[in-house]
């Protein structure tokens, strides 16, 4: 009687390989950060967005270009038209080659361009035995379209805005990874503590049931809680097997997201219960503000609309361009002459198309831009609600969920004692099976109540870190290499 007294009151710890891999949850969280699937897609996303931006940033930098025809060799027949009208098919023999190189740099204020150009042609017919070169030793020009849309203009407003934007959500993106690695942790956790409660009603269930049958045999207990008892290990075998296979799931899905391997067995640790860190309403809107993809979206969203009115107005139907060009060009027979002497070459053209008639086209595009814009500006100020809104309550949540969290833990701490009596005095006699059932139920909620809490907590931590892009705890602003 002594020895089952001591197993009963003493902590029945599971056994576990040596090979055990045992997780904390910062650690479980690092993992799905470094080495999960979502975790690499992230990466590939702000590498995308990177390229995307140095693409911009090119469109404002100097083009140079070499581009020609070498050779340019022909030989066919081809029509000529003759005095009378009449047409003969003459043989063609020739070569017209050439080469180009040129720059040109564009002028993000004005949405003109600047070029420069340099030639050499060469032309030589076979049939007649003449050869002559034509060149463009320099030259230069600008050319600005008039009351015109300016793409450029505007890409300078919104582009950078993109890419701030792409890192941000980057940053956004790994801490919606450490709140999914969270929940699959405290999946893990929770299956694991129940199948520690499953397995410890079990052992205890069948010390119990030793116990009663030597109160059985001295008459102290009726057959009915003997039956009842048997029922009760029934029950926890039947929780055991279940609680099994909960936990083999949870693992496998904990695995699978932070990349894990699949050989050694995973034990994972209680997480802390206190957090030293102090969030108040408005630190964490103002880094939000400051941090968040979403508050630079609402101004690039601005922008975009403004940039669509700006489009609706400058494509008007109204289309005209300045050109202006000046340099030097010859032609001579030689190479060497080609060079001697150039002619001046200017060029000076306004090419304009004018709708006389577009039956209001340009008008109903004007409007539906500027009614859009204005219909951005209501989603912007909603969103912006919503935003400040969120941040509030998650700001109360947090705080709620470590109140939470302290009472469920006394209530854990009582519903243990409790039961550990209600054990004692079973085996004393005063206390009923029901009364003992009931304290088991209790005891196994408690725990369970414990770990929701200590999820609820977690989670609300990590919704924080996510919604402000603030480390609470480090006093600084969360940033990932």
């Amino acid at each position: 009687m002594v020895w089952l007294l001591l197993l009963l009151t003493g902590y029945v710890a599971a056994q576990q390989p040596a090979d055990t891999l045992r997780l904390s949850l910062q650690q479980v969280v690092q993992l799905a950060k470094t080495q999960s699937i979502a975790a690499r897609q992230a990466a590939t996303i702000r590498k995308t967005r990177y390229w995307q931006y140095r693409t911009y940033r090119s469109n404002y930098q100097p083009q140079l270009s070499l581009n020609g025809i070498l050779p340019g060799y022909n030989k066919t027949y081809t029509e000529v038209q003759q005095p009378d009208g009449s047409v003969l098919f003459q043989p063609v023999h020739n070569n017209n080659s050439s080469v180009n190189l040129s720059f040109s740099q564009s002028i993000a204020a004005t949405g003109g361009n600047i070029f420069g150009t340099t030639q050499l042609q060469r032309f030589d017919d076979f049939e007649s035995e003449v050869t002559l070169y034509n060149s463009v030793p320099f030259g230069i020009g600008y050319t600005q379209p008039l009351w015109q849309f300016n793409p450029l203009k505007w890409d300078k407003k919104i582009e950078p805005l993109k890419y701030r934007e792409s890192i941000q959500g980057y940053i956004e993106s790994m801490e919606q990874i450490a709140i999914v690695a969270s929940g699959y942790f405290f999946d893990l956790l929770l299956a694991q503590v129940n199948l520690q409660i499953a397995e410890t009603n079990l052992t205890n269930t069948k010390m119990i049931q030793e116990i009663a049958r030597e109160k059985l045999a001295l008459g102290k207990v009726s057959k009915n809680e003997m039956l009842q008892l048997e029922l009760e290990q029934l029950k926890s075998q039947k929780a055991v097997g279940s609680a099994r296979r909960d936990c083999e799931i949870a693992a496998l899905n904990l695995r699978s997201y932070t990349g894990l391997s699949q050989a050694d067995p995973v034990v994972l640790m209680l997480p802390e219960t206190v957090i030293n860190m102090e969030a108040k309403a408005d630190k964490v809107l103002a880094e939000a503000y400051a941090n968040r993809s979403d508050a630079i979206a609402f101004t690039r969203r601005i922008a975009e609309a403004r940039r669509d009115v700006a489009k609706a107005k400058g494509d008007n139907g109204l289309n005209a361009a300045l050109t202006a060009q000046l340099g030097y060009s010859k032609s001579a027979p030689t190479l060497g002459k080609v060079y001697r002497q150039p002619q001046d070459q200017q060029e000076v053209s306004i090419t304009f198309s004018i709708p006389l008639l577009d039956w209001g086209r340009s008008t109903s595009r004007l409007k539906t831009a500027q009614a859009n814009m204005e219909f951005t500006s209501y989603e912007v100020e909603q969103a912006k609600q919503v935003f400040v809104q969120e941040i509030y309550t998650q700001v109360t949540l947090f705080t709620m969920m470590q109140e939470q969290l302290q009472l469920t833990m006394e209530a854990d701490g009582i519903a243990t004692e409790k039961y550990q009596i209600a054990k004692d005095r079973y085996v004393l006699g005063n206390v009923s099976i029901t009364d003992l059932s009931i304290a088991f139920q209790e005891k196994d909620q408690a725990k369970r109540d414990y770990i929701f809490a200590l999820r609820n907590f977690w989670g609300a931590y990590y919704q924080l870190r996510y919604l402000s892009l603030y480390d609470f705890e480090k006093h600084e602003k969360i940033h990932y290499q």
